[in-house]
């Protein structure tokens, strides 16, 4: 790496595109700079976050198809409806990691639609399921075929930003399941409407998502270079930038298995699995429309039974719905609000704990009364708080691990440890309980607390190395004067974590 670039870092270890000086060919120009990252956000982002927003609405439309009728039209019994939720997660768990890691092989513009058709294939046939067996089958597809798309959705938009840059970009891609928990009890209130239409019930679906899959085909791009919405200066700007903040140029990696494997020596990587599998079950309850593991016990909880945890507290018919909405439409302002000052501030931590906090709260105010307002508050709180978690948590994995293999090994088994609190999550609230659902609400509290508990030992732990770090460079210039940057990606003495 030049000396120019080495003098780009700010004191935190974060580029600072523009502030080099002087007329030389390493020199970022901060208007440049912007200017690349509003196309970003103009062009990438939002076709990014539209595929998770379907993603996330194809998968939780099976909680509003639960008070829709979809168990009575289909026979299920509870332990039956319980199995199709759990069955999706294994094949998702499986399809992960090889198919991220193969991302850079294939192309992001090639895998990524390719598996927006697919899944779109999958939910469209599960409108015409008839029977208990057809539903296991098309949700085992699906969970095949989206396994993939949050981690590498992630992973993708890394390639794209600086680090500091990309919490609030993955907020606003987050906010797609806020949104997605809102439309989708508004899509089940309109469907309920038009029962019976065309001989079908109305959690029977379309095509709107193999559609959108094809037309992803020729919108997203390979990568920086590629990417025609931005000139020539734009695409140098972002690549120096992202060369500057990552220290190394990651198109240049070559692929090994022993790179992927170092993820799983690196101490924060852990942190942040226990951190993700606590995530995933108190989102679990919150969220109950029927989501996927992608945002673990918790997130899972929440996206599988939001609406029969209205039901319980006493609406009923299009009412269950339209209430699960607001809580959602809250959740997508506070947690691009927290990811907005964390980027700010360079730090995860406190808001991950803070997030953690309002989670426990939410769910203490649900165990221990009985007032309708104050559980139907309550709501709000766990799906804030699980909301908030899910992409600050995200952005801090892909923050402190590099280069690509590492981060994207790592950001899979954040995810995969989601999705196995996504499983226990299928199993938290049987209707036998109903409706205080007490077993699996004090659960959600002990996880709520441990996930703060993680998170403050990661910050920890990442404090503790930037020291180390702090004091080897001070030894270095005060020895032979040789070079800083030794070792690759987050293992440089160059590089920062952000605790």
């Amino acid at each position: 790496m030049s000396t120019d670039l080495k003098k780009s870092l700010n004191e935190d270890g974060v580029v600072s595109p523009g502030d080099h000086g002087g007329p030389s060919h390493n020199t970022v120009d901060k208007a440049v700079f912007r200017r690349a990252l509003m196309k970003l956000d103009l062009f990438l982002l939002p076709a990014v976050t539209f595929i998770y927003f379907l993603n996330f609405l194809d998968r939780s439309n099976i909680g509003n198809a639960r008070p829709a009728g979809l168990q009575t039209d289909l026979g299920l019994s509870n332990t039956q409806y319980s199995i199709v939720l759990t069955v999706t997660y294994v094949p998702y768990i499986a399809a992960e990691l090889p198919l991220t890691l193969a991302m850079k092989w294939i192309g992001p513009n090639i895998l990524i639609p390719a598996l927006v058709v697919s899944w779109g294939i999958v939910t469209t046939f599960q409108g015409f399921v008839s029977s208990y067996e057809g539903l296991l089958a098309t949700r085992f597809f699906l969970g095949l075929t989206e396994g993939a798309i949050l981690p590498s959705s992630i992973a993708y938009m890394s390639t794209f930003y600086c680090r500091a840059d990309l919490g609030k970009r993955v907020a606003v891609f987050f906010s797609a399941t806020s949104l997605a928990g809102a439309f989708s009890g508004l899509l089940a209130a309109a469907l309920l409407n038009m029962e019976g239409l065309g001989g079908k019930r109305g959690w029977q679906e379309g095509l709107i998502t193999v559609v959108y899959g094809a037309i992803a085909f020729f919108i997203l791009p390979r990568d920086v270079r590629t990417a025609r919405y931005l000139n020539s200066a734009e695409k140098e700007a972002i690549l120096l930038a992202h060369e500057t903040d990552r220290q190394m140029t990651e198109d240049r990696e070559a692929f090994s298995w022993s790179g992927c494997f170092s993820a799983c020596k690196e101490p924060q990587t852990w942190f942040m699995f226990l951190q993700f599998f606590c995530s995933g079950g108190t989102s679990y309850r919150s969220c109950q429309r029927g989501g996927q593991a992608d945002l673990s016990v918790m997130l899972y909880a929440l996206a599988f039974f939001a609406p029969t945890i209205v039901q319980a507290i006493g609406y009923r018919g299009t009412a269950i719905q339209l209430y699960s909405v607001p809580p959602y439409a809250c959740s997508a302002f506070v947690a691009i609000a927290a990811c907005w000052t964390s980027d700010y501030l360079k730090h995860r931590g406190s808001f991950v704990i803070l997030a953690s906090v309002i989670s426990l709260a939410g769910y203490a105010m649900y165990y221990t009364s009985t007032n309708t307002n104050v559980l139907y508050a309550s709501l709000f709180l766990q799906v804030i708080g699980a909301y908030t978690v899910a992409p600050m948590q995200s952005v801090w994995m892909a923050n402190n691990l590099d280069p690509f293999y590492r981060r994207s090994t790592a950001i899979c088994l954040g995810f995969i440890s989601t999705n196995s609190g996504g499983i226990l999550s299928t199993w938290m609230f049987p209707t036998t309980e109903s409706p205080r659902f007490q077993r699996g609400t004090s659960i959600l509290l002990g996880v709520s607390a441990a996930q703060a508990v993680f998170a403050a030992m990661n910050t920890a732990y990442l404090h503790f190395q930037n020291k180390k770090k702090e004091r080897l460079l001070a030894e270095r210039a005060q020895g032979s004067g040789a070079e800083v940057y030794d070792g690759t990606g987050n293992r440089s003495l160059g590089f920062k974590y952000i605790t």
